[in-house]
């Protein structure tokens, strides 16, 4: 008897979860769900007072009109190298950073680790002036390169965090063994750590991406050409003085995720685990 209630206790469980988990998908994906059907709607159907979620004629036109009456494509392409560039030079650097700081001891580690916690309460919008500043004097206003080394930047200290505890879960004996086989320090690194921390590095690298491509705030203020703007800005072309073509905004909001989701397919195996790895010790 009490196996039938155990049995039927994890029945009961298992039938929750699984509502719970169906309620927070729902509220989740209900926001894209919107914009789709919006985004499929003609601009007299948006503004009626009798419309519905779903279109009454789906216009799958105002996806191709999108790329005609605004400059989709340098967008993502100005996107594409901003978020690209930033996530290379955030780990180039972070990589080397997050191994001293797992396997070395030095004076003002402490101090060092602290600077770079706090380093991460400042939001962009609250140090805006001054990178305004630091980029004219340097030449970097108006410019994608510009762009690079502040998301790179603002990135810095979360790929620091993220990769050290990815190191210090992940035993030094490994890299003892590569020193007596005749590697060096650096060999050891290359060709021992990186490869087992290959899931820590994936999710950090995914979580750069997505900062950099999302970014707003720094490149509307930055940008000053049309030619040069990343997708989150340039899709501002949609929302005029008099009127926002709404059916224009969300096709072309919907195109801004499709980077985003792609990289989320290519390494959802290694997301769980990295986050697992990069939590073990800090």
């Amino acid at each position: 008897m009490a196996k039938k209630q155990l049995t039927l206790k994890g029945i009961l469980l298992r039938v929750l979860l699984y509502l719970v988990v169906i309620v927070v998908c729902i509220v989740t994906l209900y926001p894209y769900f919107a914009m789709f059907c919006t985004a499929l709607k003609s601009r007299a159907e948006i503004f009626s007072m009798n419309g519905t979620i779903l279109p009454i004629n789906a216009l799958w036109s105002n996806f191709i009109d999108i790329w005609s009456r605004a400059p989709m494509a340098n967008y993502m392409l100005n996107s594409l190298l901003i978020a690209g560039g930033s996530t290379l030079i955030a780990m180039l650097c972070g990589i080397p950073a997050a191994y001293a700081l797992a396997r070395m001891k030095f004076k003002g580690q402490t101090a060092f680790l602290g600077f770079v916690i706090v380093s991460q309460m400042f939001a962009p919008v609250v140090l805006l002036i001054g990178i305004y500043k630091v980029m004219s004097i340097l030449s970097l206003t108006d410019s994608i390169l510009g762009l690079v080394f502040i998301n790179a930047a603002f990135n810095q200290a979360f790929t620091i965090w993220l990769l050290r505890g990815t190191f210090m879960g992940i035993s030094a004996e490994m890299e003892q063994a590569a020193t007596i086989d005749g590697c060096n320090r650096i060999q050891g690194m290359t060709k021992v750590l990186l490869p087992v921390a290959a899931p820590g590095i994936v999710t950090t690298l995914i979580f750069i991406f997505i900062n950099a491509w999302n970014e707003y705030t720094v490149a509307l203020c930055l940008i000053s050409t049309s030619e040069k703007e990343p997708l989150t800005v340039g899709i501002n072309v949609f929302n005029g003085y008099n009127m926002i073509e709404w059916q224009y905004l969300f096709a072309a909001s919907l195109f801004a995720i499709i980077p985003v989701v792609i990289l989320f397919m290519g390494i959802e195996k290694n997301l769980v685990s990295g986050l697992a790895s990069g939590g073990v010790k800090g």
